[in-house]
């Protein structure tokens, strides 16, 4: 293995916006990326504004880099299904044939990257400042049961009255990325926490 590049949906239009996202979850998967680096192997992370593009861009990798461990990284839109592997929920949803594809190397924010940021809830608090209402963020402690427009709403209730106002996904996603615990995401959210063991695990294997 040469190095991990992950392919994620995300980050808008623009190139500064797609930069934005990159530096922030670039911070989030941190400990990753160093662990990377110790072994002498690539690393990268590339948004690719739509999840079209994304399974696209992942795609195309698995064709030009197999030697690269290439990941790709969506939302899942909805709830997975029990029975389905992230890759066959992917198969089902988006009609993608993901056939040449691993089964590691396929992963999902479910529902939606934000339940990420609302999973800790106090780095939040201190991004937004005065106003921010905490308590109105979900408290399952698997937040991955959370339908998508929940998790939106609080975020939206939550922001509504700081000096930031309203969450906004361009402007605010890639700051709390970089701002929030991933110790704390990995245990409130499954999804998370299966992206961080599989790159761990080929790191430590290369």
């Amino acid at each position: 293995m040469r190095g991990i590049a992950v392919y994620m949906e995300g980050g808008g239009h623009s190139s500064g916006d797609r930069s934005l996202l990159r530096l922030g979850m670039s911070q989030f998967l941190s400990s990753l990326r160093d662990a990377a680096r110790r072994k002498r192997l690539e690393w990268k992370v590339v948004p690719c504004g739509s999840r079209d593009g994304a399974h696209g861009a992942f795609e195309h990798a698995n064709k030009k880099a197999p030697e690269t461990f290439n990941v790709l990284l969506v939302d899942s839109e909805e709830a997975v299904a029990e029975s389905h592997s992230p890759r066959a929920h992917l198969q089902q949803r988006d009609g993608w044939k993901l056939t040449d594809a691993s089964e590691d190397s396929i992963h999902l924010m479910i529902q939606v990257m934000e339940a990420w940021i609302v999973a800790d809830p106090d780095a939040a608090a201190k991004y937004y400042g005065q106003h921010f209402l905490i308590g109105t963020l979900p408290r399952s402690v698997n937040l991955e049961g959370v339908e998508k427009e929940q998790i939106y709403g609080a975020l939206n209730q939550a922001t509504a009255k700081t000096l930031k106002r309203k969450y906004q996904k361009i402007r605010d996603a890639a700051a709390l990325l970089g701002r929030i615990d991933p110790d704390i995401v990995r245990r409130r959210c499954p999804s998370c926490e299966r992206l961080f063991a599989t790159l761990t695990q080929r790191i430590d294997a290369a």
